[in-house]
């Protein structure tokens, strides 16, 4: 009887034992963590399973069980492009179901003072599923459908700043989100204020690219500067913004090589309706792309007889104002002296 009972226990122990063994095996494969370095996967519309086992391998422990769980939750027929998140101690399962649930990681773009549209959408897709040609392309498409001539008369819907997209975010949705940015922005109050200025949107827009170069995206001098534009405007004179003048040496260049650093009195003479020193008025469009407190500079410009400005050596990133031309020509000289002491040419 006592012989019974020990083969019994035996038995049981080695149920209990073999069963501790395959679930902890079990344990492991689907919950235990499988990741060997945190990082980003990307996995495009065409990914295959062979594709996703080469992006995810670098940053796993174990092939074998990822391929196993994966294989075992159908994730090729379930799974969703994105840019995935792989975090430390992270299971097979909870990567599996982050994929195939597309729970993906969004990602910043900073929309800078760009000369086009064309350069920010270069920079843009380097973070997104389409290269820059589709990308361009649909823009394209985009601006005609609103009776535009292509992507770079959208200029005036991209306000400088940072934003969250999806690597599989698609131009239309990109497009949409500054849309309604802009839209949001154009409120009852800021339409009252552009009527009242005597300007017309893209006007104003222009305007405040130059108020955004000049200043350098500082909001300190921004409401002087756009009312100092304005005055010269108003008064006839030429609005003499150097910005406008490496803007238009650059578009004459199709915007490749280096940007100019100093502007000298042969670039005055560049033939171009955005070189303020050449053509007077408002240049037909923004030279830059611009934030929001630029566009409300100029919607609240400040009232001033300035007339004249220039870099201010002694502050850097800030003007001297006057309304005396004399007065002027001894800054301009002041700040020409700067330069050739530092040697920027």
């Amino acid at each position: 009887m006592k012989k019974s009972s020990g083969i019994i226990s035996v038995i049981i122990f080695l149920f209990f034992a073999i069963g501790s063994f395959f679930g902890y095996k079990y344990y492991k494969k689907y919950y235990g963590n499988n990741v060997e370095k945190e990082g980003y996967v990307l996995i495009p519309h065409s990914a295959n399973f062979n594709s996703i086992m080469d992006s995810i391998a670098p940053y796993i422990k174990n092939k074998e069980t990822f391929s196993a769980v994966a294989k075992s939750k159908n994730l090729t027929k379930f799974l969703n492009a994105g840019r995935y998140h792989i975090k430390s101690g992270t299971n097979n399962t909870d990567l599996v179901n982050m994929i195939k649930s597309g729970n993906q990681t969004e990602n910043t773009f900073r929309i800078g003072d760009f000369f086009t549209v064309y350069q920010m959408i270069g920079k843009v897709a380097k973070k997104t599923e389409l290269d820059s040609l589709r990308f361009a392309n649909d823009l394209d498409k985009i601006a005609t459908e609103k009776g535009f001539s292509n992507a770079e008369d959208l200029k005036k819907y991209f306000f400088i700043d940072s934003y969250n997209f999806f690597w599989t975010v698609t131009p239309k949705d990109f497009f949409k989100k500054f849309e309604g940015e802009y839209n949001s922005f154009w409120t009852s109050e800021r339409k009252a204020k552009e009527q009242n200025s005597g300007l017309t949107r893209d006007q104003i827009y222009a305007l405040a690219s130059l108020v955004y170069k000049e200043t350098g995206g500082k909001p300190d001098e921004m409401k002087t500067v756009a009312g100092l534009y304005l005055n010269r405007y108003r008064k006839g004179m030429k609005l003499q913004s150097d910005p406008t003048v490496i803007y238009a040496v650059s578009k004459a260049n199709n915007f490749q090589g280096e940007t100019l650093k100093r502007v000298f009195f042969k670039h005055l003479r560049e033939p171009s309706p955005y070189n303020t020193y050449f053509t007077a008025g408002i240049p037909p469009g923004p030279i830059c792309m611009v934030d929001k407190n630029s566009v409300d500079a100029v919607l609240n410009a400040q009232k001033s007889d300035f007339i004249y400005m220039c870099a201010d050596p002694k502050r850097f990133g800030f003007h001297k104002f006057t309304a005396s031309a004399a007065e002027h020509e001894v800054n301009a000289k002041a700040y020409q002296q700067w330069l050739n002491s530092k040697n920027i040419k």
